[in-house]
């Protein structure tokens, strides 16, 4: 491995053996060299390591783990990290070659800046074209007045500075799934936060994912959500209470079920292609068919365009 690492490609991987591969070559296609791949395999039981394995590239590095979360992961691989600059990245997504130049570049040349992420195209998990995403801002000012309603970065996109972020105290291990979003608001308190209004990454929505569109999980795991991100800190436990709520909802059939209620709700409003919303709305009812929401979605299929574009933009969350 080369002395010559500017960046630290961070990603951790548990299970990801249908996935990975993709990954990890777009990593290696970057048009900036000078970056270490850090993968932290966090107790995978598949193929997972054999994948990573299979690569002969000197600048990956695989840390293996016992199974404990993705934010004891990711802050395992900040200690390890040999990068000024951490570019996170996840094991299912895949990075468009210019993407590290990109961001290097921007944070090189403002040193104000702690943090840029960008926009996204998104997929289904076979890799089918869902939508393209604008990030809800880019500058910092109107990020910074959306922070604290809404999360304003996609968390496999971001690039950070890596010691600014162990100052900040790095991933929390008790908001559960809202780890990275946390810890925005704690960056904030550091310095300046940005987005680049280009897509440099390709996300992956599939079922196996620990994340969920977040009104399956119910107001009381929203409501608390905001509690936490408003008020600033955390304790052990509002993190046990999370966790039981998830944990509560942590079964293939749920997970499956959120998955294909979601891409149709992209289809649909993110993407106007109401054939092919219906076919993953209908997916979703015939996995949970008690779930009434679904069905309201299905009958919202056959409205006009124009409608759907303005209840869309009227409630993001509506839709």
């Amino acid at each position: 491995m080369t002395n010559n690492v500017s960046i630290t490609v961070l990603m951790p991987a548990y299970n990801a053996q249908n996935y990975i591969g993709e990954a990890i070559h777009s990593v290696l296609q970057q048009t900036y060299t000078h970056f270490e791949l850090l993968i932290i395999n966090d107790g995978s039981t598949d193929g997972t390591k054999n994948i990573i394995n299979s690569f002969d590239d000197e600048r990956i590095v695989l840390i293996n783990k016992n199974h404990e979360g993705v934010s004891a992961a990711l802050n395992y691989g900040l200690m390890h990290a040999k990068g000024k600059y951490i570019a996170r990245f996840d094991a299912d997504d895949v990075c468009v070659s210019d993407r590290l130049q990109n961001q290097i570049v921007f944070l090189e040349s403002h040193p104000e800046y702690v943090l840029t992420g960008s926009d996204a195209e998104y997929m289904l998990e076979n890799g089918e074209f869902l939508f393209s995403f604008k990030c809800i801002a880019h500058e910092y000012d109107e990020i910074f007045r959306k922070l604290y309603f809404y999360c304003p970065f996609i968390h496999s996109s971001v690039m950070y500075r890596k010691d600014t972020v162990i100052e900040a105290g790095g991933y929390s291990e008790h908001a559960h799934h809202f780890e990275d979003y946390f810890l925005w608001t704690q960056l904030a308190k550091k310095g300046k936060l940005h987005n680049i209004p280009k897509p440099l990454i390709k996300v992956r929505f599939n079922a196996a994912s620990v994340t969920i569109d977040e009104k399956w999980r119910g107001n009381k795991f929203r409501n608390l959500k905001r509690k936490i991100i408003h008020r600033g800190s955390i304790t052990p436990q509002e993190g046990e209470q999370l966790l039981t709520i998830i944990k509560e909802q942590n079964s293939e059939e749920i997970k499956k079920a959120a998955y294909y209620a979601l891409c149709g709700k992209k289809f649909l409003a993110n993407n106007y292609q109401p054939e092919k919303a219906r076919k993953q709305i209908r997916e979703a009812i015939n996995i949970l068919p008690l779930r009434v929401d679904n069905y309201a979605l299905l009958m919202a299929s056959y409205l006009p365009e124009k409608i759907i574009r303005w209840l869309h933009k009227l409630s993001p969350n509506r839709l």
